[in-house]
């Protein structure tokens, strides 16, 4: 199986030995970050730092003026990494070191373009702003977001791309001090608590026959036995999440809710790959973080399972956790396109490097082939020398 793992530009710039590492952990691509939302991470292994801050959402490359000349919705640039051009940095030095580039595209997930544009955001039914998620159904979110799309994921020594957040965006967010875990909330009171009310979409649902106040009061209703203390915390079925959304809503404003929601998120899917294409031409790989639920949100946004490879060359799947939860992951994918398993190597968190190998087979078995390594800069000498092992295992066994 093909494997790549992910980095930031700023493991790389500033560090002449990053990109000889990469090439020797055996994977022989790395997915490099483009344009990220704000985090801050560890670089163990940096000769000149250990964390990076990034404030912001931002592009790690200089974003045309020409191109966001005169748009509202414009990506901001960052000042945590040095050089004009800390993307391409990086990309050269990992290409000359013989590993093929993709980049990583975050779209939807950007707090400070909410906060300074709060009209262009998710809003829940009980009016609450989500700064984080931008309302992909609005029209010039979804012009920024395909403009985004091509601008971030063509740059130089770059083959390919991986668009995350590629969809709807919702409640869960690894906030800064986060303080909303004191009420377990199942899978469909996440997606309850992810639906818009802003004016778009009410004028979405209305359009579809659906009283969008009402459709709002009944959100609220279905919650209220949560916040008394009703709601668990859910298998993660997804089958069983939607069911229980269907309860909660009735059928009618499920199918509407469904029907707005799909048809924007299909929307920016195909447009952003099809603008990604328009700058790059056709052999240009352009894979999506995906679910395979349609109404799951996130930066593994809910796709289509057969319809997604009408546009995307692949998915990316999230397959960190049991054995039953990744053969779920997998196998509505299978059999179509590329499908890329995504584990987590990190111990510190929740990674299980230990386990690569035996994990990497079983996802092979239930239609993986390729791996995704989140992520080579963040994990620990320890992890990555497992890493290295589990690969050479895997390449000798001809997996």
């Amino acid at each position: 199986m093909r494997a790549a793992a992910f980095l930031y530009p700023w493991d790389v710039v500033g560090d002449p030995d990053a990109a000889r590492r990469a090439a020797g952990l055996g994977v022989d691509r790395v997915t490099l970050a483009a344009a990220y939302h704000s985090t801050r991470a560890l670089t163990p292994r940096h000769p000149k730092h250990r964390i990076v801050t990034a404030r912001h959402s931002a592009v790690l490359y200089p974003p045309s003026p020409e191109r966001w000349a005169g748009r509202a919705l414009r990506p901001y640039a960052q000042d945590w990494v040095t050089g004009p051009d800390p993307y391409t940095e990086a990309a050269r030095a990992l290409t000359e070191a013989g590993l093929e580039v993709h980049s990583w595209v975050v779209l939807a997930h950007n707090s400070r373009l909410g906060a300074e544009h709060p009209e262009s955001v998710v809003r829940n039914a009980y009016g609450d702003a989500y700064p984080w998620a931008p309302c992909i159904a609005r029209p010039e979110v979804h012009e920024y977001l395909v403009t985004l799309a091509a601008e971030a994921a063509v740059r130089p020594y770059t083959r390919g791309t991986e668009l995350e957040s590629c969809g709807w965006y919702g409640l869960a967010h690894l906030h800064a001090h986060d303080k909303i875990g004191g009420v377990s909330l199942s899978g469909a009171a996440q997606y309850l608590m992810s639906l818009c009310f802003c004016t778009e979409c009410r004028a979405g649902y209305t359009g579809l026959g659906a009283d969008p106040e009402e459709l709002r009061r009944t959100v609220v209703r279905a919650l209220a036995p949560v916040w008394a203390g009703g709601g668990t915390e859910g298998a993660g079925d997804r089958a069983g999440e939607w069911a229980e959304v269907v309860e909660a809503l009735g059928e009618e404003y499920a199918g509407a809710v469904t029907a707005w929601r799909d048809r924007g998120a299909k929307e920016l899917q195909r447009d952003a790959v099809a603008a990604v294409r328009a700058a790059a031409g056709p052999d240009f790989r352009v894979m999506l973080h995906a679910d395979p639920a349609p109404h799951r949100c996130g930066a593994n946004a809910g796709v289509d399972p057969e319809g997604v490879f009408d546009h995307a060359d692949g998915v990316v799947v999230p397959c960190t956790g049991s054995a039953t939860e990744r053969a779920a992951a997998l196998a509505p994918f299978k059999g179509r396109g590329v499908r890329a398993a995504n584990f987590t190597v990190v111990r510190g968190m929740g990674g299980s490097p230990d386990t690569l190998a035996a994990d990497a087979a079983h996802a092979a078995a239930h239609g993986a082939d390729e791996l995704r390594l989140y992520h080579a800069g963040l994990a620990s000498d320890v992890d990555l020398e497992v890493v290295r092992t589990a690969l050479t295992e895997l390449s000798g066994s001809g997996a």
